[in-house]
């Protein structure tokens, strides 16, 4: 079967997709992943046809743009996103895989051509009364607010949507349709959705509908199995080192972020890894390194604790190594998988990106050796075969 999987957004959107592909491709699929230019090393590293899927500008700041400022920078994106998807998906694969950014384009397609679609979700985004909208971060409206601010947020992405939905449809030779009404007609269809997560961090909402799976993480393929000789010999000089990174947050502070981590990390009397990220994070000091773009998978597992921008991917990294989080939130879902990891057991109390400063990471670092429950989280977390049983679901669903 030819698989495409089309995912769009920052690199930590687009690298559980090359475990799950790999593991697709493993059992005999032909798989092909639609996304940024950028991303290419990444997808044929793991084996993979490429194939481009244009968008619109992407802001990778972070928090410094504020509710208003992130929406219309989601509008512009998806604007360009929906151009662009149809010419990923021209030559007629056998099944779509959609992210998150791709499910409210991919139905259409479906509904044009007959080519099937199966959500694959790296965040619980459909209403629950067991939690709010994952965008709201850990903050409950009780279970009938929980709903409503879930099926509130479920519009805004119509909003968003709207105008790459309609031009998309025309393309398509598809009548006008409503986004709210499309919507119904999915959910009336039970289409099915997996969601690569661990039920560890967020158990299947008991009051979801047919149809939506959880299954377990998907981890990015890792295409090397060993570290850089540097940074082996950097963990063999010493005690274990913290390691610190934002992902794609915070371009354009990484002057300000290092000075404040190498402050923090002295004050802790602890040694340090910085991994550059988007933010730049770059440091000359004793018992500091800074490094590159590293498989979590080798590197964590080898350090004292982490601290990150807490987004799905580096928070079930984190879990998964067995070693304590400090979250730094930013923006987005980052607060909800902060908490997420707090409430498992395996991190201090967040410290949201805002009110960072040297002496509370320093206060934290100092503190993080109380979490108590990282080991007994990275063996349950160890015992899931997210990519298995999502290649089982595709092949029960799709045979």
């Amino acid at each position: 079967m030819r698989i495409l999987i089309a995912a769009a957004g920052s690199r930590g959107d687009i690298a559980p997709y090359t475990g799950l592909g790999a593991g697709l491709r493993g059992a005999g699929h032909d798989v092909d992943i639609a996304t940024q230019e950028e991303f290419a090393p990444l997808v044929r590293a793991a084996g993979l046809g490429f194939r481009v899927l244009a968008t619109g500008p992407r802001d990778g700041a972070g928090g410094a743009s504020g509710r208003r400022a992130l929406m219309r920078n989601a509008a512009a994106f998806t604007a360009g996103l929906g151009r662009g998807f149809a010419d990923a998906v021209a030559d007629g694969p056998d099944l779509m895989l959609l992210s998150a950014t791709t499910t409210p384009l991919g139905w259409h397609v479906t509904e044009a051509t007959g080519i099937p679609a199966i959500g694959a979700h790296l965040q619980p985004n459909a209403p629950t009364g067991e939690f709010g909208p994952v965008v709201s971060g850990a903050r409950s409206l009780g279970r009938y607010g929980n709903r409503a601010a879930g099926r509130f947020a479920l519009r805004m992405v119509d909003r968003i949507y709207a105008p790459a939905v309609r031009e998309l449809r025309e393309r398509l030779d598809l009548p006008p349709a409503r986004g709210p009404e499309l919507r119904r007609r999915e959910e009336a269809a039970d289409r099915p959705v997996l969601h690569g997560f661990s039920e560890v961090l967020v158990p299947r909402p008991a009051d979801w509908r047919p149809g939506l799976e959880v299954v377990g993480t998907w981890w990015p393929h890792v295409p090397q199995d060993r570290l850089p000789r540097e940074v082996e010999d950097f963990l063999a000089a010493g005690p274990p080192p913290v390691l610190v990174g934002f992902g794609s947050m915070a371009a354009g502070e990484g002057e300000r972020l290092s000075a404040l981590v190498v402050d923090a990390l002295r004050r802790a009397g602890l040694r340090g890894i910085l991994q550059s990220g988007a933010a730049g994070l770059a440091a000359e000091a004793d018992g500091v390194l800074t490094v590159g773009d590293l498989p979590h998978a080798l590197l964590m597992p080898r350090t004292a604790a982490v601290v990150h921008h807490a987004g799905a991917g580096t928070a079930a990294a984190a879990a998964r190594a067995g070693v304590p989080s400090v979250p730094v939130p930013v923006t987005a879902d980052q607060p909800f998988w902060a908490h997420r990891l707090v409430a498992a057991g395996t991190a201090t109390g967040p410290i949201p990106f805002a009110e960072l400063t040297a002496a509370r990471l320093a206060h934290a670092l100092r503190a993080v050796t109380d979490v108590p429950g990282s080991r007994d989280v990275a063996a349950r977390i160890a015992a899931e075969d997210g990519v298995g049983t999502a290649v089982k679901a595709i092949d029960r669903l799709v045979p």
